[in-house]
């Protein structure tokens, strides 16, 4: 069975003192016997203070680049982050996607350092524009993401993986995926998985649903036979409204 894996990812977000008292905080609310894995993806100016302070929290960092080292301002490496204690790592955020110019071929790279060079879990996210959803393109989207993201990456690797399904429509916007577009998303994820690698590591990777997601809403989101844990954004940011996403996933 899947363990769900909820994971907040805080962008460009919290000082180093807020990230102590909001990781000391939530680590006081947890004893470390929950039945989900609960983390948190900071920004590297506090990814130290939170593995520091974190006993049973995951922590995770925002990006990473492919190459060990070299002529790349303001970048960090594998070697960079694995010192520094993370045990997982977002890979193509839409906005990283959108706004620094990743592309399917870079995520590639990237995910193919974390396995070859460290014990890093990448967390893969993929997803469509409005656009594209609107035009009926969310699997072609999908399964072309996918595919290209995982050149090369071998069976073994791939079943560690966690892919965070995204509709860029819904992140940081308010709106959510419907209970059943978000499970077919994720159906088409595990699908695709299937199609590239066979069932059996189709039923180990963990798929999560991100865009929108709250206490609320995260209840009945993982109640779905393919999602497996959540990507969330703002409801990440406090204390409370974090709690409540544990309290709402016991």
């Amino acid at each position: 069975m899947r363990k769900p894996i909820i994971v907040g990812n805080w962008k460009m977000n919290k000082t180093n003192v807020e990230a102590k008292e909001f990781i000391v905080e939530i680590e006081s609310y947890l004893n470390g016997n929950e039945n989900a894995e609960y983390g948190i993806a900071a920004p590297y100016t506090c990814v130290k203070t939170c593995v520091d302070n974190a006993k049973n929290l995951l922590i995770a960092g925002e990006n990473v680049h492919f190459e060990d080292n070299g002529a790349f301002t303001g970048e960090v490496s594998v070697p960079m982050i694995e010192e520094l204690g993370v045990t997982h790592c977002i890979i193509g955020h839409s906005e990283r996607r959108e706004m620094f110019n990743e592309t399917d071929e870079t995520v590639n790279k990237k995910i193919k350092k974390l396995f070859k060079s460290s014990n890093i879990i990448p967390i893969l996210c993929i997803g469509e524009t409005l656009t594209q959803f609107e035009e009926g393109k969310t699997e072609e989207v999908i399964r072309t993401q996918l595919k290209n993201a995982l050149v090369d990456v071998c069976g073994e690797c791939a079943s560690k993986l966690v892919i965070a399904y995204e509709p860029i429509w819904a992140i940081g916007t308010g709106k959510s995926a419907t209970i059943e577009i978000a499970q077919n998303s994720c159906a088409i994820v595990r699908d695709e998985i299937k199609n590239l690698y066979g069932t059996e590591v189709a039923s180990k990777v963990r798929v999560q649903y991100g865009g929108s997601v709250k206490p609320e809403n995260i209840k009945e989101y993982l109640a779905q036979e393919d999602i497996d844990g959540a990507l969330i954004g703002g409801a990440s940011l406090k204390v409370e409204s974090f709690k409540a996403i544990i309290d709402a996933t016991k």
